[in-house]
């Protein structure tokens, strides 16, 4: 066969994949208000993973002891998604964690890194397929500013889904990007539900339809089918571009409320748009699916924070944000509060670097915060 056959073959196998995988994707939503066990596996990942992860999981003892004691919410560590581990095993996610993953009921991830070239996938790619975690849910809020703002991106679709899978010829090398009407109605739903639920009033569509006709102008016109359904919430469409403008600009940014995104576009923008609120340490990061849901940091493993010697001055704001999400999320409404009190009372800066404060100092404020 030429090597333009066997890329043919190759990407009908990717299209047969992709149709099976909405043909599975199809389960019922677990209900945490009835359940009488809930299992959180605990995730350290790479880099200053651990190091932020021992301080969630503190704040966690404190915050559900009666349960833990009880036994009726149960903190299950899980090894082994290390870079170590995964490069000498060949896989992103081994088989072995995975299904030490699957047997939980929510994850609290460390990050995690992803080796550079090569073909192995990011592990959060993998576990986002595996576990069908299909909205990655990002709140950005600065009161003083009028910014209130949470993101809705598509999560299991778009450049990543195929992103270790492209075809390379030489000289020519092609990736991937998936659009479909089932991954899109979902997210849309996501992110009209949040609104309706939450008092909001507009959900801004973000893509560059003018471009990417096919995909990206599937992903707005099912987002406005979806938004039929929600009169009293007006949809807007915007470009990746212009919108990364209009975060930056005082004069409009306060007027947006709800974005969904396709995949791509959600990764850098919520990048941003945590940046504007102080940094890519101070924001949590939810991935939700119907069985499943995983928290997390929006932040990298740091491995320069771990060459430069800086490990006591790593941050754990946004892994603790991720952990009142998680809280909520099992319906623990009155420890996510606590925690989030907490943290919005707390003066302490970190900053990543020997100029700001230690990781201990700041816990010290948290958890005098907690009593």
């Amino acid at each position: 066969m030429s090597q333009i056959d066997l890329a043919c073959a190759a990407f009908r196998t990717l299209l047969e994949e992709q149709l099976l995988r909405i043909d599975n994707a199809k389960v019922e939503k677990t209900d945490f208000t009835n359940k009488k066990v809930v299992t959180v596996g605990i995730v350290d990942g790479d880099g200053i993973g651990p190091l932020i992860l021992e301080r969630a999981k503190q704040v966690l003892n404190i915050l559900l002891a009666d349960e833990l004691a009880k036994a009726s919410i149960i903190l299950k560590q899980i090894d082994g998604l290390t870079i170590e581990n995964r490069l000498a095993l060949g896989k992103s996610v081994p088989e072995d964690v995975l299904a030490e993953i699957k047997s939980c009921d929510v994850l609290l991830k460390g990050p995690t890194t992803t080796p550079m070239g090569g073909t192995m996938e990011s592990a959060n790619v993998t576990l986002r397929r595996e576990l069908d975690l299909y909205a990655n849910v990002r709140p950005v809020c600065i009161p003083e500013e009028g910014i209130d703002w949470i993101f809705y991106r598509e999560n299991t679709e778009g450049e990543y889904v195929l992103g270790s899978r492209g075809i390379s010829l030489p000289g020519l090398a092609m990736d991937f990007k998936v659009t479909t009407d089932f991954g899109t109605r979902r997210i849309a739903k996501a992110a009209f539900d949040y609104a309706k639920q939450n008092g909001k009033s507009r959900v801004s569509i973000v893509t560059k339809a003018n471009i990417m006709k096919k995909t990206d102008g599937k992903f707005t016109q099912i987002c406005h089918e979806v938004a039929a359904d929600y009169p009293g919430i007006a949809a807007d469409d915007w470009y990746i571009d212009i919108m990364t403008a209009n975060l930056v600009n005082p004069a409009i940014r306060s007027g947006f409320q709800v974005f969904v995104l396709p995949n791509l576009y959600g990764d850098i923008i919520t990048d941003e748009a945590a940046q504007i609120q102080g940094g890519v340490g101070s924001a949590g990061s939810a991935n939700l699916g119907d069985r499943y849901a995983m928290f997390e940091a929006i932040h990298g493993s740091a491995p320069r924070m771990i060459a430069d010697g800086l490990q006591a001055y790593v941050n754990p704001v946004s892994i603790l944000r991720a952990t009142v999400m998680l809280l909520r999320h099992i319906c623990r409404q009155e420890a996510a509060q606590r925690l989030e009190n907490a943290l919005d009372s707390c003066k302490t800066l970190v900053t990543g670097e020997r100029s700001g404060a230690t990781c201990d100092a700041y816990m010290q404020e948290l958890l005098a915060n907690l009593k």
